[in-house]
């Protein structure tokens, strides 16, 4: 039966000794620029793993911040600042009459009148916390629409159309105060208010948008009407 040979402590500390013999050997026979170029290679490698540490440490509180955007006070005086604003206009002309009965016959006075009706809002009107961030969307809460001008009548390019008579300049105004009421029937309508209504959304949104603000949310104030109804 063959025995299995032994390897004793001098065979192996031979064997240790001549693999150092051999890494000096290779190390010694290495040129200095290969040293060199080594070396880079082991601190990329080092300056590579702490980076990819740092990027998966932080990942989480990266995305927090990103989900929340902030608005400044300066930012929504800007805002404010802008004051009126006409998202619709509409012109109208109303021809209208009044007569006045006489004994003798009637006087009749017809007048042509113009004018024009700017539908808007004014952001002065703005209740408290009508602009504010919430996570990651702006949301607005915007006045209602209304008549931004109540002079709208051009009464110096009013017209006669007929006029037979004698009348006095109160009786012109009252004429023009019956102009302006059909004036307000005709144009300030449901349609038209939400006509203005949609304006105002696209043009607050490209506003915000502007500023940074890419998810905004915007709605208009009710009034006593529209919370009666």
């Amino acid at each position: 039966m063959a025995t299995k040979p032994t390897i004793t402590n001098e065979e192996n500390k031979e064997k240790t000794e001549s693999f150092y013999d051999f890494l000096l050997k290779l190390i010694n026979g290495l040129s200095r620029t290969a040293l060199i170029i080594i070396g880079v290679i082991a601190v990329l490698l080092i300056a590579g793993c702490a980076l990819l540490f740092w990027l998966l440490s932080g990942n989480s509180s990266t995305l927090t911040t990103k989900d929340q955007v902030d608005l400044s006070p300066t930012q929504v005086e800007s805002i404010k600042a802008i004051g009126q604003w006409e998202f619709l206009a509409v012109s109208d002309e109303e021809l209208v009459d009044t007569v006045r009965y006489g004994f003798f016959g009637d006087d009749e006075l017809v007048r042509i009148y113009s004018g024009t009706l700017r539908l808007g809002i004014d952001l002065a009107e703005t209740e408290e916390n009508w602009i504010r961030a919430d996570a990651d969307t702006i949301r607005v809460i915007l006045p209602p629409i209304k008549l931004l001008d109540k002079d709208f009548i051009d009464e110096a390019n009013a017209r006669a159309f007929y006029e037979s008579g004698t009348w006095s300049q109160a009786d012109r105004k009252a004429l023009a105060q019956k102009a302006r009421r059909k004036m307000l029937a005709r144009c300030l309508t449901p349609s038209n208010i939400k006509s203005a209504e949609q304006n105002a959304t696209a043009q607050f949104h490209q506003l915000l948008r502007s500023m940074g603000f890419p998810n905004v949310s915007i709605r208009f104030r009710e009034t006593k009407s529209t919370r009666s109804k």
